[in-house]
């Protein structure tokens, strides 16, 4: 993975509202990887949640809203209950996931949902899942 990394980069205003939205101070984050050590999800991730942080911190805005990571964070707060810092990383995801939400891009398309599964799936989830990855 090749990242360039400018100073218009890292003055942007992507981790401004990042930090807007979540209420965090990313540049809490130092990097240890306990957040990334705990995650029960982190085998399904392309990048690792610590790695969303420091990407987040360098401006890379394209990289990090293209990743599946945001989209499989569960919200366990496992990664909060370690974080010696006390960033909330379930709250940056969710940032994440409204700045591309509010760029109307939808991460599922309802009709894209195979009837089979719509059949067999609680409705409880199914409105869940629209709330969470659709605009």
């Amino acid at each position: 993975m090749k990242t360039e990394i400018s100073i218009k980069n890292i003055k942007s205003k992507f981790l401004d509202k990042v930090e807007e939205l979540s209420e965090e101070n990313l540049y809490a984050c130092y990097q240890c990887g306990k957040c990334s050590a705990g995650c029960p999800s982190i085998s399904e991730m392309d990048i690792s949640p610590g790695e969303i942080i420091r990407l987040v911190q360098l401006g890379q805005e394209k990289e990090v809203l293209d990743s599946k990571t945001i989209w499989i964070c569960a919200s366990c707060f496992t990664c909060v209950t370690r974080c010696p810092k006390g960033v909330d990383l379930a709250k940056v995801m969710e940032a994440l996931r409204q700045i591309t939400l509010r760029k109307n891009v939808d991460y599922v398309s309802p009709w894209s949902i195979p009837k089979e599964v719509l059949s067999q799936v609680p409705q409880t989830a199914l409105v869940s899942c629209l709330r969470k990855f659709s605009a």
